[in-house]
């Protein structure tokens, strides 16, 4: 078990261990790895309001990390039968010599067996053995080959893993919208679930609201269209310009808005390039919003947003900010009102307390549609944005969710 058992939550480590101990033998071994309390990438959690529970904390992109004690890892093996034969702490200082920092890790390390001796307890000796792999990192045998006090690690992987920073390893992305090739530079996958910040990668969400626009313009046809978070990639953006009389695309994240700034100039030509406007906004802002209004202080007849609706702590600002942005005219179409149009995947807030933020700031839902639920054009606005074929090639297997709000 591989960096494994720290991706769950705790209450279900023990049944994760009832299923591993039904495929062992008796005496067979369970050789485990994973994030031991102190590690700097704890450290780094301690510091943010990212903690779930002891030892326990979210990540940026919605993944867990959960920091074993030897106390509390040899007591949950041992309530599941599985006893430690041999258990360590391995500590290695890794520099980033381009940053000027050195890292301290530290995992634990264990070899567990499933025996049918209730008494079983491992031998000392067993136990002191594994305990030199920390002091292996630190301090040398005499009759063995040196080894440095520290590794040197010159991956810019490394910078990535611990302070969210963007290399140079992206990777270019391919999408046909609506008769045009787009080309998206990214952060690489095996970047992107240790990165802090989620607007460096393409969403699900966006590859679909971005097909919706490309097949029906008229959403945003002659508009005034701002788009939340729009992260590096900006696709929906991109189709939107085409369109709309004003298009400004929105993230907070600095990194992602020069990445932003990349992908909009190798995919568009003017006038469509002038059309579209970069800013920064972080929502709740005073500054941003107040310098966004006043570029447009008419406020925008189209919102969209695609999945920035993971974060609770961010969803009263979302919405706050929206009111503010969104223009106030309204028309007797009900497709010609101002609306803001959010496309996401449920994860850690609910339809329920969307709703609620939504109504405390005057936005009441007007449609809605989720993947895998009946279309009926006559009745609703959002379906018969959708050809026959449902955009299959543009949704993936998640639960893709569209919600559609007006002011009240």
């Amino acid at each position: 078990m591989i960096f494994v058992l720290s991706a769950l939550s705790p209450e279900k480590m023990p049944l994760v261990l009832q299923n591993i101990k039904k495929v062992l033998k008796p005496n067979g071994y369970v050789l485990f790895r994973d994030y031991a309390v102190g590690d700097l990438a704890q450290e780094r959690f301690s510091t943010k309001d990212q903690q779930i529970s002891e030892n326990f904390y979210v990540r940026g992109d919605g993944t867990r990390a959960f920091y074993f004690s030897n106390e509390f890892l040899t007591s949950l093996f041992k309530e599941q039968g599985l006893d430690a034969e041999e258990l360590g702490l391995c500590c290695k200082q890794v520099e980033n010599r381009a940053r000027e920092l050195v890292m301290n890790r530290r995992w634990v390390q264990a070899v567990f067996r499933y025996s049918d001796s209730v008494n079983y307890s491992p031998s000392s000796e067993a136990l002191s053995k594994s305990d030199l792999c920390c002091q292996e990192n630190i301090k040398p045998k005499a009759d063995a080959e040196p080894i440095k006090d520290f590794v040197v690690d010159m991956s810019e992987g490394m910078a990535v893993e611990m302070f969210g920073a963007l290399t140079n390893d992206t990777e270019v992305i391919e999408i046909e919208l609506g008769g045009c090739d787009i080309k998206i530079k990214v952060l690489s996958k095996e970047y992107q679930h240790t990165c802090k910040s989620t607007g460096l990668m393409l969403w699900e969400s966006a590859r679909l609201m971005a097909a919706i626009l490309a097949r029906n313009p008229s959403i945003v046809a002659g508009k005034r269209v701002l788009e939340l978070g729009s992260g590096c990639g900006g696709i929906c953006s991109m189709v939107a310009v085409r369109s709309a009389s004003i298009m400004v695309a929105t993230d907070g994240d600095r990194t992602a808005l020069e990445l932003l700034n990349q992908n909009i100039i190798s995919n568009l030509r003017p006038p469509f390039l002038t059309k579209l406007v970069i800013k920064k906004l972080e929502w709740g802002n005073r500054d941003d919003i107040d310098a966004i209004k006043a570029m447009n202080n008419e406020g925008f007849e189209v919102i969209i947003g695609t999945d920035v609706t993971y974060i609770p702590d961010a969803i009263l600002p979302l919405f706050s900010t929206a009111r503010e942005l969104i223009s106030s005219n309204k028309s007797a179409e009900k497709d010609q009102t101002p609306a803001l149009i959010l496309c996401h995947i449920f994860r850690r807030v609910d339809e329920p307390s969307l709703l609620s933020a939504a109504s405390r700031y005057g936005f009441r839902l007007v449609d809605k549609w989720a993947k895998g639920s009946p279309n009926n054009e006559s009745q609703s606005l959002i379906s018969s944005w959708f050809p026959e074929n449902n955009f299959e090639e543009h949704i993936p297997t998640s639960a893709l969710n569209i919600m559609y709000f007006q002011l009240d």
